[in-house]
């Protein structure tokens, strides 16, 4: 049960939803005194806008809720904002799509991580939930987009790689999932070298590892999702700047992504057989830190020189794509905070979306649209793989051109991606530097809803 959309007896106050084009013919129904109000209210109905309205003891008995005309999908997620406590219900009937809207940006809205917060915070309204709205569909993405959030704001001294292992299997196990996990010198045994190399600087109680768990039955289509779980980055020996490391506790965005989709896609026993691999790391200084000129061995066989030692999250996610593509699957999709290339190009709002198959994308990008999640495709370049090329390994994970930062890192991804394998690549800030509607400061899910539409589209419940 989510905990500010519910089920209730109790009376509750009444939530007028109206389009700015409909506020002239409800206003033309209404009492005089209610039309005197309205105006003096100078409400207009705008999107998100509210209009408390007094009853006859001078209590509350309604609120208009503007709706605009350009169906926002984050009006509702505003109001709840505005709204004092209490409880409130929709009064007048939602469309299906907008009622189911109204519960989970109410949902998203009243996020708040307060692990560490040794005081109550705000109280925040409540909301019956509206008859039209799907009530699946909003659990699941809300609790996803919780867990996500809740992983990301965690401070990296309690989310190391030990930790978010440790969160994973607990996923794994509420679902029914099958899971292990490959920790230190093991990663060498089984090779996973490059996930090795690049935490092997880390504590003792932060050694790397490598989660890896399996869902669903296995004769059902193979889905497999990759996520960087870097838990913290320094940066290496090619230190960060104090102001670009500051915010490193977000680096493991990609993996509390993948948890985040994979908790919505058992949640609706969808008819695929999931894979989730996850290379936690912590990129650490320490006399046994991988060095700049090194060159590491990979588990696809080939040599990588490191150009650059805070160019990590390529590597580990290299491991895990080629083991990924060993099975076949039939869609393959990893998720990482990559590259600062992308935030400079597209901003915080948009996750850059890389992708081998024309079909994939497409389906992607109209599902980023539909669930107001949206993605942009950046392009696999293919003449800029020629920066990627090293003297004396058979590529570098770096290059020296200033250029295309976003676009070389995920071109060394798709060296790990055997091309048979439709196969998409998210870069993503899993950051709201500022508040708004929906979205609190803090950790964030970005594109995780558009990539569940599209699984859920390709494999629907049931089929």
């Amino acid at each position: 049960m989510l905990e500010y959309v519910i089920d209730s007896d109790e009376a509750a106050i009444g939530l007028i939803p109206l389009p700015k084009s409909g506020l002239a013919e409800w206003l033309n129904g209404q009492p005089e005194r209610r039309r005197v109000w309205v105006k003096a209210a100078n409400f207009t109905a705008e999107a998100g806008a509210i209009c408390p309205m007094p009853g006859e003891d001078g209590e509350l008995a309604a609120v208009l809720v503007g709706l605009g005309d350009d169906d926002d999908p984050w009006t509702f997620a505003a109001v709840a904002a505005k709204l004092p406590p209490g409880l409130y219900r929709l009064a007048r009937p939602l469309d299906p799509a907008a009622a189911t809207w109204a519960a989970l940006g109410w949902q998203l809205a009243t996020y708040v991580f307060g692990r560490y917060k040794t005081r109550n915070g705000r109280i925040w309204p409540r909301l019956v939930w509206p008859d039209a709205a799907d009530r699946a569909e909003v659990e699941r993405a809300a609790t996803a987009t919780a867990l996500v959030r809740d992983l990301i704001n965690t401070p990296a001294a309690d989310l190391g790689p030990a930790e978010l292992a440790a969160a994973a299997v607990g996923l794994a196990n509420r679902f029914g999932a099958d899971a292990r996990v490959i920790v230190g010198d093991d990663l060498l045994t089984e090779n996973y070298p490059c996930i090795h190399a690049v935490g092997r600087a880390a504590a003792p109680a932060r050694q790397p590892r490598l989660i890896d768990f399996t869902w669903g039955d296995a004769a059902a289509p193979k889905v497999t999702l990759v996520g960087k779980g870097v838990c913290f980055d320094s940066g290496g020996l090619d230190l960060k700047p104090s102001s670009n490391m500051k915010l490193m506790k977000k680096d493991m965005g990609g993996a509390a992504h993948v948890l985040g989709l994979a908790s919505m896609i058992m949640a609706a026993a969808l008819p695929v057989r999931l894979r989730v691999l996850i290379p936690a790391v912590e990129n650490a200084v320490a006399g046994d830190a991988m060095r700049p000129l090194d060159v590491l061995a990979t588990r696809k066989g080939v040599t990588v020189e490191i150009g650059n030692t805070d160019a990590e999250g390529r590597l580990i996610l290299a491991d895990c794509l080629w083991e990924a593509g060993r099975e076949q699957p039939q869609l393959l999709l990893d998720v990482a905070t990559l590259t600062g290339a992308a935030r400079t190009a597209l901003g915080p709002d948009l996750a850059a979306l890389f992708a081998n198959d024309e079909a994939l994308a497409a389906e992607l990008l109209a599902a980023g649209l539909a669930t107001a999640d949206p993605l942009w495709r950046l392009p696999l370049h293919k003449p800029y793989r020629r920066m990627l090329d090293s003297k004396v390994a058979d590529l570098t994970n770096a290059s020296d051109s200033p250029h295309a930062g976003a676009i070389t890192a995920a071109l060394f991804l798709q060296e790990f991606v055997p091309p048979s394998i439709a196969w998409a690549h998210l870069d993503v800030l899993a950051w709201n530097g500022a508040a708004r509607p929906g979205r609190p400061e803090g950790g964030e899910a970005i594109g995780m809803r558009a990539v569940y539409a599209l699984v859920a589209d390709r494999f629907p419940p049931g089929v």
